[in-house]
């Protein structure tokens, strides 16, 4: 499904409302126009609280970020959904839904007449078995985020779920990676882990989430929630266990306690839904875990799986490929980028088909909805046809005058025009080549000073590596003293602008001034006399050898003058690289070592 306007995605979190205003942009992909998190409290997870609060965040939301959009969709929070993966044996397609459906008897909790539930099949096995994801949340759940929709005047398209927008999400921007890859989103209720390998997914909603940490550090301080919630955003870190000298503040120390006694529940929770992929579900081993959600940014939180899994850790980046306008504060954004997943799945449902589309709106709100957009246009259409019956005749009559007379007093004007269009596309063209030849001119003035610049900036280079290696080695000796220069200087990578073909290394050449012209052979062929452009130098550089001072200062030095170059705006870090081997010369005391520099701009020879 496609959608061209600008709509709303709304993550309605245990603990947050996140809240995201995308768009499509031009080249078919999802643009980010506006963003805001807010904090729900203790209140978000209530029940009886739960739709007052969520409401009130919403609609402060709408009014700070003042968008139009009216369109929005919406994801389920974590803790009021149910949601199982099922292995069905093969069968004929036709049986398949209602196989499907005694599956949802036997597994949803609650009597089918009273949630709404949904499934996608993600795939078979290799025995044949058919993967399903199966999806259940109660009707009154979902009549509530109708209810919040409509009263802050918005039209609720879809109602997703957190595990099917996290896949969404995360296939959109990390689908080429090879491997087993694991995703851990630690919410405030719940956890979501899911599994992706080969194009097959697969999820576990744990119950454990970050406000167990802020209730027991609240119970334990005596503080109140919010103000327990705002220590341990300030304050909270994961203790890396073992010795080492605890914090001065007790609320610190409290807090780094009890969020390693949470994170080692979950990593519980994680290893055993690791085994269970792979023994039940025939997956490999991950090797690698990406951590999103709100709760995942406390420190040492990655620092903590990596040791515990034994696995790189990296935070999920869900605008990894989504264009971001402008106006959004891209530094806000990074902080809290990696809690966004599930809004930027909602908006990939309207970009195009998604891995997992599923749709938790009841087929009573789904009728009346319908019915409630159609009615305007009953109305409408009944009045239209009264109308139109008494008003074709006279309607015609009257545009076939109409249009003679305005096609009469239109024609001297169109011939004025034409004229004047004409005028304007030669005086446009003239422009356009005048506009050519200052660019031309503009380009071999600069070029005339270029290898000069070049070779000045060879010369700071090297001045400024001398520096860093004196300040470097100064703490062993005292006035010790550096020197690195250019003992040979070759072009290399040379090309010819006719043929793009690579010619052996040249020496460096004067460039003729653009006013040379009684230079021999400036009136042939310009492809004949198209001068080559070189992209490398390779230098052969020597330097006092200080391994007395330090066993490694040579090759430090070396390095040194490397990274200078690749730090220069003048060369490009890519191809600039150490050549050949370091050669100590024990006679003069000092070492030679090759460097290619790579040229941002080609040098005309």
């Amino acid at each position: 499904m496609l959608n061209t306007k600008s709509f709303l995605a709304v993550d309605f979190g245990a603990g947050s409302l996140k809240v995201a205003e995308f768009e499509i942009n031009e080249a078919g992909g999802l643009r980010l126009k506006s963003f805001s998190i807010k904090p729900l409290g203790l209140e978000g997870a209530q029940e009886s609280s739960r739709e007052a609060t969520a409401l009130k965040a919403l609609r402060e939301v709408l009014a700070e970020t003042g968008t139009k959009a009216r369109d929005i969709n919406v994801c389920a929070p974590g803790f009021q959904v149910f949601s199982k993966f099922v292995k069905l044996p093969p069968v004929d397609a036709g049986k398949v839904t209602q196989i499907i459906q005694y599956e949802a008897q036997q597994n949803v909790p609650f009597p089918l007449a009273e949630v709404v539930w949904d499934y996608q099949i993600l795939g078979s096995s290799t025995g044949g078995e058919l993967e399903v994801l199966l999806v259940a949340i109660k009707s009154e759940v979902v009549e509530g985020l109708f209810r919040m929709a409509e009263e802050a005047k918005l039209r609720l398209q879809l109602c997703d779920v957190s595990p099917a927008a996290l896949c969404n999400a995360f296939r959109y921007n990390y689908g080429d990676l090879p491997d087993c890859t694991m995703l851990l989103d630690i919410g405030a209720k719940t956890s979501n882990l899911l599994f992706f390998e080969n194009g097959k997914v697969f999820s576990r909603s744990i119950s454990l989430g970050a406000n167990s940490i802020t209730q027991d550090f609240a119970h334990e301080a005596k503080l109140k929630f919010e103000i327990a919630e705002q220590k341990k955003v300030a304050e909270g870190f994961v203790s890396l266990g073992g010795a080492y000298e605890e914090p001065e503040s007790e609320h610190q120390a409290a807090i780094a306690k009890i969020a390693r006694q949470f994170m080692t529940k979950l990593h519980i929770q994680v290893n055993q839904t690791k085994q269970f992929y792979r023994g039940q579900q025939g997956g490999s081993e991950p090797v690698r875990l990406f951590l999103s959600g709100g709760a995942s940014i406390m420190p040492y939180t990655a620092q903590f799986f990596a040791e515990k899994l034994n696995v790189p850790v990296e935070y999920f980046n869900p605008f990894r490929n989504v264009q971001i306008d402008p106006a959004v504060n891209l530094e806000e954004l990074a902080r809290v980028a990696h809690s966004l997943g599930e809004v930027v799945g909602l908006g990939l449902r309207n970009l195009a088909n998604c891995p997992v589309e599923m749709n938790l709106m009841p087929s009573s709100t789904l009728r009346w909805r319908t019915f409630n957009e159609k009615k305007p246009y009953f109305i409408f259409t009944l009045l239209s046809l009264v109308a139109v019956a008494g008003a074709v005749g006279f309607l015609f009559q009257k545009l076939a005058e109409s249009k003679e007379n305005e096609i009469k007093d239109l024609e001297p004007q169109v011939q004025k025009l034409k004229t004047k269009a004409d005028q304007f596309d030669r005086t446009y063209k003239k422009l356009q080549a005048t506009q050519k030849e200052a660019a031309q001119i503009t380009s071999w003035m600069e070029k005339r000073y270029y290898w000069g610049d070049v070779l000045t900036e060879l010369r700071r280079v090297l001045i400024r590596s001398e520096d860093d290696i004196k300040k470097k080695l100064s703490a062993q000796r005292a006035g010790v003293e550096a020197g690195i220069w250019i003992e040979q200087l070759t072009i290399g990578a040379v090309q010819t602008p006719a043929t793009g073909r690579g010619v052996t290394p040249a020496p460096v050449m004067p460039v003729p001034s653009p006013g040379d012209s009684d230079v021999p052979g400036t009136e042939a062929n310009p492809a004949a006399t198209a001068k080559p452009a070189a992209s490398t130098i390779t230098l052969i550089c020597r330097a006092v050898n200080l391994s007395s001072v330090d066993s490694a200062a040579n090759t430090d030095i070396a390095y040194a003058v490397l990274k200078a170059f690749q730090e220069d705006p003048l060369f490009d870090p890519k191809t600039t690289q150490l050549r050949g081997d370091i050669t100590p010369d024990d006679v003069t005391g000092t070492f030679t070592f090759g460097i290619t520099v790579g040229l941002q701009n080609p040098l005309n020879l």
